[in-house]
């Protein structure tokens, strides 16, 4: 924040390559096949083949609305389709062994390009490295080499839904992953929509995963929690983002409420308790202790009835996010988003919740970005007035109407 303006980071945006121009960063023995999979690839997405696209790779029309919109920095999640993916691969299932290779290739080409990308916007760009989790010494090397290639905004965690053919996230097989994100203090990401187990083509099933694929991404945060990754590595950062933020008091609750029954002493014993045997000395602090030291959430469009539960979320964890180049995000209508959701709360509370705690957890210049702000960010008197009326033409669901807290 600088005088008068707040310093606006979005923790949620998406950035990728356009297809062709990932072969220069794959490694040359991968070249013949690249070219024969992308000439017959047919991309499915509606937006990365329409005139927007290029907002994914086009920097400077990229840097153009983002400030246009209010905002200096951006933390950068996948977007496009990377080398031998049937998908984006924030969508995509985990990789068979046959497959492992190419995907593998594939997505370090995605990290090589990204690091060039956030270089053509010197601390503006927290980009975010991908791994995968069949091959953890793999991605224990690409999480080092990331790192230091400058990409400062942690890593993308692959979901681990059942029948994906990994270990589930509570797994002690992922420690060496948990152990150099804490040793070098990269934060872990989970982002919405990446841990659903694949539905099928039955008519119900985008319906299906609308319910379901929140819930499914949430589940991060418990396997964690009672896997004892925590404990085990005191500093490691946990952030979901685009999965809502409302549902976390509840979650906490019922949470530390499974904690307490499962770890009931002897003399309290409890119906729960045969099936908590060890869990006490594996996972140590309880669930909402965990939250409070660890955790964070990328409250991608907040809502304004997820808004009263901010002090019991955590003021300190909670990081806005405007989603572009997504249609569900607030671009170009963030300073209405950020009006709709913090209208009237005191500013010190705004300018944590839209830039202050991102910069703290993603290691941003604050200094730089207020300088940013100075011309780009929106003004505090503007943030404080209430919005009469959404956006006729806004597409986010920052700007429906009702709303209430979800159960997950």
């Amino acid at each position: 924040m600088n005088g008068d303006r707040y310093t606006v980071i979005s923790a949620d945006c998406h950035a990728g390559a356009d297809l062709l121009d990932y072969r220069p960063y794959l490694e040359k023995k991968h070249h013949d096949a690249f070219d024969a999979w992308a000439a017959d690839y047919v991309n499915p997405y509606e937006d990365l083949l329409a005139d927007t696209a290029d907002r994914n790779w086009n920097s400077d029309r990229r840097l153009a609305e983002l400030e246009a919109d209010g905002i200096v920095a951006e933390v950068v999640y996948p977007n496009t389709i990377p080398p031998f993916f049937p998908s984006a691969s924030l969508m995509a299932p985990a990789p068979t062994r046959a497959e492992f290779e190419q995907r593998w290739a594939g997505l370090r080409a995605h990290n090589r390009w990204l690091a060039d990308f956030c270089t053509q916007a010197p601390g503006r760009r927290a980009g975010v490295a991908q791994i995968l989790l069949n091959d953890v010494d793999e991605a224990v090397r690409e999480i080092r080499r990331t790192k230091e290639a400058g990409l400062t905004g942690g890593i993308l965690l692959p979901g681990a839904p059942p029948g994906s053919g990994v270990p589930e996230l509570y797994a002690q097989a992922y420690d060496p992953i948990w152990a150099v994100c804490d040793e070098l203090d990269v934060p872990v990401n989970h982002h919405g929509g990446s841990a659903s187990p694949p539905l099928g083509d039955e008519p119900a099933a985008r319906a299906v995963f609308m319910v379901e694929t929140t819930w499914f991404s949430h589940r991060a945060l418990w396997h964690l929690v009672f896997g004892g990754a925590f404990r085990r590595h005191p500093g490691l950062k946990l952030v979901l983002t685009e999965q809502g933020s409302g549902w976390i008091p509840g979650v906490l609750d019922m949470l530390d409420y499974y904690h307490g029954r499962l770890v009931a002493a002897a003399s309290t014993s409890t119906a729960e308790s045969k099936f908590g045997a060890g869990l006490a000395e594996a996972m140590g602090k309880g669930p909402s202790e965990v939250w409070r030291d660890n955790c964070f959430v990328g409250a991608s469009f907040m809502r304004p009835h997820e808004v009263p539960l901010r002090h019991r979320i955590g003021l300190d964890k909670i990081m806005w996010g405007c989603d572009y180049p997504h249609d569900e995000g607030t671009t170009p209508y963030s300073r209405e988003g950020l009006r709709i959701a913090y209208a009237g709360l005191p500013r010190e509370e705004v300018a944590a919740m839209a830039g202050g705690n991102a910069a703290r957890v993603y290691g941003f210049d604050l200094a730089l970005l207020d300088a940013l702000a100075a011309k780009h960010g929106p003004t505090v008197a503007e943030i404080a007035e209430p919005l009469p009326q959404p956006p006729p033409d806004a597409t986010s669901p920052a700007f429906a109407r009702g709303g209430s807290v979800r159960v997950w």
